[in-house]
């Protein structure tokens, strides 16, 4: 009684472990796949630089609005007057004085009488004017308004440039920036593409595996129960020893691939697990492929290429290439036109240049046009060159693409088809193997066959089963692999 109750127990433990145990669909499987790709992450993380760069090449057609400060310190001034000009100004009310003065006694000396004492009396008048001494004075005054006084200089500018024509540079490296956005959205798709087609393949082999320990479990255990008969008929000696080795040995085998097999599987779910960003250990069973999940036909379909071409990620990814490539051209062509922007801003310096130079700060408004045009420049031709080399290489490209995705489609298609003709026949010959199986079954229990022949015919019934269920999942993969090629 006791150990009764303690294998009920250890029952129920078993029964609550098998019940807790994660069962996934194939959408659960891909979901959490994408949630745990980091290529796909990467990927979208790339969309968010490319559009943001598109952004960058919008607005380098916008006005440009920017502040630029200096400070300079200057150990001599800057002079608008040379040392001689500043001694003539100082001196210049002698000077002018001394020239009266020789005009004067030069004129009054040519009078018949008494010029000499006039021109004298008119030069002691002259002299006792102050005149020169007033000149003088207004000669230094000027040579020291004209001192500048810039051994500290600030200067201070706002400018706005707004480009006009830049010779269709940014016109193309905003289409450029577009398109390159766009390709990175094609590229994500791709990559989620990819990596649904990755978590599909592992999910099939799990389900495939798992049927395959399910067959080998059966196998097994018809052969213990053939074991058990042959065992009984040995005691009875309707049967020989030897028959009964055959069949430890054909058990024994069984064992080892139902070893295998369990061993196979547990590889598959950490396949599995590992794409769908779970612990490697992680327990978890999948749903069993259904017995009508697959149709019975299939005819291959009369594709329209023009379609598929239009659909494909990579044609897209290259007819966006070959539109950045024409881009590129027009980038290079721009080299050898001329260029032309606007630009205005306020200036403010200290001393004031406007006012005298004042050490005060002084402003003004000030607005341009800037025209580039360039004369020669050999280097720009052979860029555009290059360029339209690159164009004429991508649709090189795009013609070869175009026959490997016509070849790779058409091959998948007639895949598709011989699968589903694989399983009509797979189908047909575990019908046959498993009327043989209960025709040997019931000639072995009246003994009019040896355990042999039943043997082989288990034997059979088993690999029948196998290639009917290698059968549906080729189709389903065919399945998959031809909607990527079709860009469904």
């Amino acid at each position: 009684m006791k150990y009764r109750y303690i294998l009920f127990v250890l029952l129920l433990l078993a029964a609550s472990s098998v019940s807790a145990q994660q069962v996934l669909t194939l959408a659960e499987c891909r979901q959490r796949a994408l949630d745990a790709n980091r290529g796909l992450k990467m990927s979208e993380e790339r969309m968010n630089e490319t559009e943001a760069l598109q952004k960058v090449a919008f607005w380098q057609m916008m006005p440009r609005v920017g502040a630029t400060g200096s400070y300079m310190w200057m150990e001599k001034s800057v002079n608008l007057l040379s040392e001689e000009q500043k001694e003539r100004l100082r001196n210049m009310g002698t000077t002018i004085q001394g020239d009266i003065n020789a005009a004067v006694r030069e004129e009054m000396g040519n009078l018949p009488v008494g010029g000499e004492w006039i021109g004298e009396r008119i030069t002691a008048i002259l002299n006792n004017t102050n005149f020169s001494s007033s000149l003088n004075a207004l000669g230094e005054e000027l040579v020291a308004d004209l001192e500048t006084n810039t051994h500290n200089t600030c200067i201070g500018m706002v400018t706005v440039t707004q480009p006009i024509y830049m010779g269709g540079k940014l016109r193309a490296l905003y289409r450029s920036a577009e398109l390159i956005n766009r390709l990175s959205g094609i590229e994500y798709d791709k990559k989620r593409e990819e990596t649904l087609i990755s978590v599909d393949e592992a999910y099939w082999q799990v389900v495939s595996v798992k049927q395959k320990v399910e067959l080998a479990k059966q196998y097994a255990a018809l052969l213990q129960k053939l074991n058990d008969n042959v065992e009984e008929m040995v005691a009875a000696d309707v049967a020989t020893k030897g028959d009964l080795a055959k069949v430890r040995v054909k058990l024994n085998e069984a064992q080892m691939s139902l070893t295998k097999a369990t061993n196979g599987l547990a590889l598959a779910k950490m396949l599995l697990a590992q794409r769908c960003g779970m612990p490697l250990d992680a327990d978890f069973d999948v749903e069993t492929l259904g017995p009508h999940l697959l149709a019975d036909s299939y005819v291959a379909q009369n594709i329209n290429m023009d379609s598929v071409w239009q659909n494909r990620r990579e044609m897209q990814m290259l007819r966006i290439s070959d539109s950045v490539a024409q881009q590129g051209v027009r980038l290079a062509a721009s080299a050898l036109k001329p260029n032309i922007a606007v630009t205005g801003g306020y200036l403010v310096t200290n001393p004031n240049l406007f006012d005298g130079f004042r050490n005060e700060f002084g402003g003004t408004f000030v607005a341009g046009v800037v025209v580039n045009v360039p004369i020669a420049h050999p280097g720009a031709i052979y860029s555009v060159r290059a360029a339209k080399a690159k164009r004429r290489e991508v649709a090189y490209q795009m013609e070869e693409a175009q026959e490997m995705i016509e070849l790779q489609v058409n091959k998948l298609n007639y895949e598709l088809e011989l699968a589903y003709r694989k399983l009509v026949q797979a189908q047909s010959n575990l019908a046959q193997a498993e009327e043989n199986m209960r025709l040997a079954d019931e000639s072995f229990k009246s003994g009019m066959c040896s355990s042999s022949d039943l043997m082989a015919a288990q034997t059979a019934w088993i690999s029948a089963q196998s290639e009917v269920l290698d059968a549906e999942i080729e189709i389903e993969m065919c399945s998959v692999y031809l909607r990527q090629a079709l860009g469904e």
